[in-house]
């Protein structure tokens, strides 16, 4: 459980860093409250994407990921973000990723940053 929650508030960060240095990516709200909430649901969504989808996208890539030596992850992690965007669209969550190269920057911010905070934060 408590795993859960640092990766939810790992994602969390990452995402609003992701936000705050690209354009592109858009979170609205009407209050900084509102906006942290937004943040944490769409961390969820992300959370359970990447628990559910991303294992079997690794699986069906695996020739392209051996090929490139990992670097296709790029490319994986990109589109587990316009996944999450697009639920987040259907679940009327005010939180949108413009573009393939968007998700493709914002997914590599979002790699560095979780993993920096789940450094810092406890197990």
């Amino acid at each position: 459980m408590m795993n859960l929650i640092v990766k939810t508030i790992a994602n969390a960060v990452a995402l609003g860093v992701a936000v705050w240095l690209l354009g592109d990516i858009t979170l609205t709200g009407d209050s900084t409250g509102s906006k942290t909430l937004t943040l944490i649901v769409v961390a969820l969504i992300f959370g359970v994407v990447n628990l559910v989808v991303k294992p079997i996208v690794n699986l069906l890539s695996l020739p392209a990921l051996i090929l490139t030596l990992g670097l296709f992850m790029l490319v994986i992690n990109a589109l587990m973000l316009l996944l999450t965007s697009w639920i987040a669209d259907v679940l009327d969550v005010p939180f949108h990723v413009d573009g393939f190269g968007t998700a493709l920057l914002g997914g590599l911010i979002i790699a560095i940053v979780a993993w920096a905070v789940e450094l810092v934060l406890p197990d």
